[in-house]
């Protein structure tokens, strides 16, 4: 009986084996002249798994991919829609779009018209290689499971307002989703992420947008090695839990470079952000976060902490050339130290008598002027009378005088080394 058993398993093998290579055998090349209406007529005889290789020149869209099918270009082909809808639609799994010029989709935001919209059913689609010019939004992933998006060029509508665009990669439900090496620019939002779990973000880079990357209602993603530059904010975290941001870097991001709202249990590390901006970091109702060997450097404000945010664990961050380098209005004494180290203050006059890397005297960002100036911003016009001098000193020899506040008890004589992230995407 087991011996039978046996034979019938290694034909089942061999059978399995067989049917897989008459699969592959009946895979199709198909050369797709730039001629009106030969897509759409090769699209219609090919069959799943064949590769429609486009010659170079304009192709006419719009097109739906409900096949699955692999559309080249090699970088010298065209897909133009018609101005309305999306220019390629993929309704079918394991499809992938290559190589390829995508540009001419509608202006519906209530459809998200788009270079590239994945459905529902268009999981574990390729969307790499691209150039997605001048459409509202640049992909829409729409309910698709494990879609990779990389190294694509995608610019958003420059004749119209930044408000009026569209994202140039919209996330929906589309758990598991890799989006790597892409350059993203003239969009709203770089990539906006609308209530999808487990996505991956890596790599990328994003200029001249409302947010670089804006996270919304997307619970144990990963943000990493991202580069954001003259955009609004940077990298806009909210109402999200478990995230993992590590090795971002903001430059001259005008309100914020990091904003964390409403996020929890989220692991922030390893990023930098320089200076342009209103805050580096602003913490609003943030909560039992680990923030971790980041640099902060030229803000206003490199932190404005607000709102309750509570059980935050600081550590190893470097807070450097701020204006103000933190902002908390609010009674509760909060230690910015973990495990006995605390963060490096660019402007904490201090000594390290025993050589353990460690100031000495304890750091106490702000004082009772501070809480009144933020308050009361008329009170600015007194900041230099001899009144407010006297108070501040009178602080600094007596302690016990101090609001409740922020205080790193075991404050760092030097940054901690890091690197600088370099997202090495196509420009």
């Amino acid at each position: 009986m087991q011996r039978a058993l046996f034979k019938f398993a290694g034909q089942v093998t061999v059978l399995a084996a067989f049917i897989a290579a008459c699969g592959a055998a009946a895979a199709k090349d198909w050369s797709v002249a730039a001629e009106q209406g030969a897509l759409q007529d090769v699209l219609k005889k090919a069959q799943a798994g064949d590769v429609l290789r486009l010659a170079p020149g304009d192709h006419d869209g719009p097109i739906v991919l409900d096949k699955a099918v692999t559309l080249t270009g090699a970088g010298t082909a065209r897909v133009v829609g018609d101005g309305t809808g999306s220019v390629i639609t993929v309704t079918a799994p394991d499809a992938a779009i290559i190589g390829l010029t995508l540009t001419g989709s509608g202006l519906s935001q209530e459809t998200l018209d788009a270079g590239v919209k994945l459905t529902k059913t268009a999981h574990r689609a390729i969307v790499r290689d691209n150039r997605i010019l001048n459409n509202l939004t640049g992909v829409d992933v729409h309910g698709a499971r494990n879609a990779v998006v990389a190294n694509n060029l995608i610019e958003g509508r420059q004749d119209l307002r930044m408000n009026e665009r569209g994202n140039g990669i919209y996330v929906w439900n589309a758990p598991d989703l890799l989006a790597e090496f892409n350059t993203i620019r003239f969009g709203r939002d770089g990539i906006f992420v609308n209530t999808s779990h487990k996505d991956t973000f890596r790599n990328n880079r994003f200029e001249t947008l409302r947010f670089a990357v804006h996270y919304m209602h997307g619970n144990r993603g990963v943000i990493e090695n991202n580069v954001s530059e003259g955009n609004d904010i940077g990298y806009a975290l909210m109402f999200s839990d478990r995230l993992t941001v590590r090795g971002n870097l903001s430059i001259g991001d005008r309100n914020h470079g990091l904003m964390l709202n409403y996020a929890n249990h989220s692991k922030i590390r390893d990023n930098q952000v320089e200076g342009g901006g209103e805050k580096c970091l602003f913490m609003y109702n943030a909560n039992k976060n680990e923030v971790t060997g980041n640099l902060f450097q030229g803000c206003p404000i490199g932190i404005h902490f607000t709102a309750g945010s509570a059980n935050n664990a600081f550590r190893e961050n470097a807070f450097v050339g701020n204006r103000t380098q933190v902002k908390y209005v609010g009674s509760r004494q909060l230690d910015w130290s973990t495990d006995g180290r605390g963060n490096f203050w660019s402007d904490h006059p201090a000594f390290d008598m025993n050589g353990d890397g460690l100031a000495d005297t304890a750091y106490r960002p702000n004082d009772m002027v501070d809480q009144v100036l933020w308050t009361q911003p008329s009170a600015k016009l007194l900041i230099g009378s001899p009144a407010v001098q006297l108070l501040r000193w009178t602080q600094s020899q007596f302690p016990a005088l101090l609001p409740g506040g922020i205080v790193d008890n075991a404050p760092l004589m030097h940054p901690p080394a890091r690197s600088v992230p370099n997202s090495g995407v196509q420009g």
